[in-house]
């Protein structure tokens, strides 16, 4: 075995956890909001915020190490997918520190203080919004790797397009409202 086996098992592995682990939570979540059940969605978020420092930063950290290690080493740095990649990547990383993260830091805030209300909820569904956007955006960064389209792939590139314009469709359009309910 050579060392582009070992490094591209390893990105594969911590690539693995990182958004397998958070489309579990994200899924989680999405059938407590359908379901209405509160309890159960904060439950969700509250678990995405235990786990988001301690786990999923971490782990999409050595995926983008071990990524940056085999371009650097093997692949290099010109390939369109590898830039669609890294583009992705800095979008998901960028969702994850500077709204997941302060999100939920507020929501545990908030829940400390005044317990569940409805702003709290208000909230939790806005985090949930966005996290449709992120994981269209991951989705589209597995697909990428997979397929590794170069700009002659004009039908994999309008998916990719269409996929990420349909995940800002679901994030950003009217949602539904999670509310304690009264009976």
């Amino acid at each position: 075995m050579d060392w582009y086996s070992i490094v591209k098992f390893l990105h594969v592995v911590t690539a693995t956890l990182w958004v397998g682990g958070g489309f579990v939570l994200f899924l989680l979540g999405l059938l407590a909001e359908r379901a209405g059940n509160i309890d159960d969605k904060l439950q969700a978020m509250r678990a995405s915020g235990e786990l988001g420092g301690r786990f999923f930063a971490p782990m999409s950290m050595l995926t983008l190490v071990f990524g940056l290690v085999m371009c650097g080493f093997w692949v290099g740095f010109s390939d369109l997918w590898v830039v669609i990649g890294l583009a992705g990547y800095a979008t998901t990383f960028s969702i994850g520190m500077f709204i997941f993260k302060p999100t939920g830091e507020r929501m545990g805030a908030m829940i400390a203080k005044d317990g569940v209300t409805p702003a709290v909820l208000g909230v939790g569904q806005r985090m949930m919004r966005v996290a449709r956007f992120d994981y269209a955006v991951m989705l589209v960064v597995v697909a990428d790797m997979v397929l590794k389209p170069t700009p002659h792939d004009i039908g994999i590139l309008a998916g990719m397009a269409l996929v990420v314009a349909i995940g800002a469709i679901l994030a950003f359009a009217g949602a539904r409202r999670l509310v304690p309910s009264t009976a």
